[in-house]
């Protein structure tokens, strides 16, 4: 599901005006009838056909007197509360204004108490919120913030037309209060402000319909891909009857420490866990006894370290050879910090010639050199960092970073030359070509030490089983997250650890690969 900004979404309402002929009355019409068709189907129920629907003065709130007259005519009881005068509404939503029948009872602010409009609410079985569209920048005030009071405090199903009035369409943020909504039904192609944080929680589920918008307009905006069950379903490839263990890819992981066993291990299990063929382990040589009895089904080698328990800068060599012959490649978890270690770390990056994935104490260490991304000789780089880590290898703030994630892991990847994916809620997946995704699955109880280490095995693995970058990248991060639903699901988000993340990864493979063949 692809989504755009709030600008996008207007310069597509306006081509298709201007350059295919279709009115923007019969836009609104058909957005009005969508809204009023589901309402009716999810909400209408014996002694249930009564709705209160709140309508500022734009587009949106002529959207709102459609569903209102359309509502009417099917015998419901409606009530409409205008957010404004008659002679403040023009156009489009002025003519629909105009074509309201009689039997709609009219509020306006001017004439009707908040609290009569609190009354009101509570005597109607849905509420349907078409105050402000997807052109909202500044915070609600006055008369407004009072209505999305009493939408949120009057304890009803709410539907929201083509956004929650009040969150941001672009960045998903609030400026302030906002329309928390069951349902959201949005025209012609998703916003971004639906499916980013804190925008999400107050969209509830979102329906997205048809109004007539060409669909080489929808095909060629330039959007953000959302990535849900049904588009990491169509990323999983087949296997053959005939793969074998060599046919699937064969990882090198280069991890672990003294003290952080447990985050090469977790990497390394969880790429066999993702259906890579082979793995080997490449761990400093005073872990590699624990190493052996962490993992069963992984290859493991002992390589030179130094002082600190860490890679010695003698391990390269081993580390070269080990790279032969492989698929894929991931360096960084739990590597230690000690200076031998990160030279390492940069000369792997520089110099792996093959896929890598780029994680934790690896990133830290780039941080440090950050040119040398664009002179490595891997045909694909991933990082996948943390906004901490993110902050680092950009240079700037984690606020910064945090107020667009979108933008930030854009111009990295395009800077830089490499894949990028910033994790977090809604955790950002950027290539260097401009393709971005934004995941859909994971929650809470995933944030505990060790889940980073887990991806990285998936998308290592996934990149040795030969899916491309950007699809490794978007279907590795929806399977970490979905396995990591399905853990929460089974024993509630507190206390979830790595490790239950890690047995649940096939499990998530079964599920995509059962809605596949759907």
């Amino acid at each position: 599901m692809k989504s755009v900004t709030s600008e996008t979404m207007q310069q597509l309402d306006r081509q298709t005006i201007d350059r295919f002929g279709i009115p923007g009355l019969e836009l609104m019409e058909r957005a009005g009838r969508h809204v009023a068709d589901i309402v009716a189907a999810r909400f209408a129920g014996p002694g249930l056909r009564s709705a209160l629907i709140f309508a500022g003065k734009g587009n949106n709130g002529g959207d709102g007197f459609v569903v209102a007259r359309l509502l009417a005519a099917s015998g419901w009881s409606v009530a409409l509360a205008i957010l404004a005068s008659a002679e403040e509404y023009s156009g489009d939503a002025r003519s629909n204004l105009d074509r309201l029948p009689r039997s709609v009872e009219l509020h306006t602010f001017s004439n009707t108490s908040a609290k009569e409009l609190h009354d009101l609410s509570q005597n109607k079985d849905v509420i349907i919120d078409a105050i402000f569209g997807t052109g909202l920048k500044s915070a609600l005030s006055g008369i407004y913030a009072d209505a999305v009071g009493i939408i949120n405090a009057a304890g009803k199903p709410v539907v929201a037309v083509d956004i929650p009035s009040g969150v941001d369409a672009t960045t998903g943020k609030t400026c302030g209060n906002a329309v928390k909504a069951s349902i959201t039904v949005t025209f012609g192609i998703a916003k971004l402000g639906h499916i980013l944080y804190p925008g999400a929680e107050y969209a509830g589920e979102i329906i997205v319909t048809d109004i007539g918008i060409p669909p080489e307009l929808l095909e060629t905006a330039p959007g953000v891909e959302y990535v849900d069950m049904t588009f990491a379903a169509g990323l999983l490839l087949q296997r053959e009857k005939t793969d074998h263990k060599g046919s699937c890819g064969h990882t090198l992981i280069i991890a672990g420490s003294c003290g952080k066993s447990g985050a090469a291990a977790m990497a390394a299990n969880s790429a066999m866990r993702s259906g890579a063929g082979l793995v080997t382990l490449a761990v400093p040589c005073s872990i590699h006894p624990v190493i052996e009895l962490k993992t069963t089904e992984v290859m493991t080698v002992p390589l030179p370290e130094s002082t600190s328990g860490t890679l010695a800068l003698t391990s390269l060599d081993g580390i070269r050879k080990l790279l032969e012959g492989k698929d894929a490649a991931a360096v960084g978890p739990g590597l230690g910090l000690h200076d031998e270690t990160k030279t390492v770390a940069r000369k792997i990056v520089l110099t792996a010639g093959v896929p890598l994935v780029v994680d934790a104490d690896a990133l830290n260490a780039l941080a440090e050199d950050i040119s040398i991304l664009r002179t490595s000789t891997s045909p694909a780089l991933i990082l996948t960092p943390h906004p901490g880590e993110m902050a680092r290898l950009a240079g700037v703030s984690i606020a910064a970073i945090e107020a667009d994630r979108i933008k930030a892991a854009e111009s990295f990847a395009r800077g830089y030359n490499c894949y990028l994916i910033l994790k977090g809620a809604r955790t950002v997946i950027a290539a260097p070509d401009g393709r971005l995704a934004v995941n859909g699955s994971g929650n809470p109880g995933m944030a505990s030490g060790g889940m980073g280490d887990v991806l990285t095995g998936v998308i290592t693995a996934l990149l040795a089983q030969g899916y491309p970058p950007f699809e490794a990248c978007c279907l590795g991060v929806f399977c970490h997250g979905l396995a990591g639903d399905m853990a929460a699901e089974e024993k509630g988000e507190l206390g979830l650890v790595a490790t239950d993340v890690q047995e649940m990864l096939p499990y998530a493979f079964k599920i995509l690969a059962e809605k596949q063949n759907r």
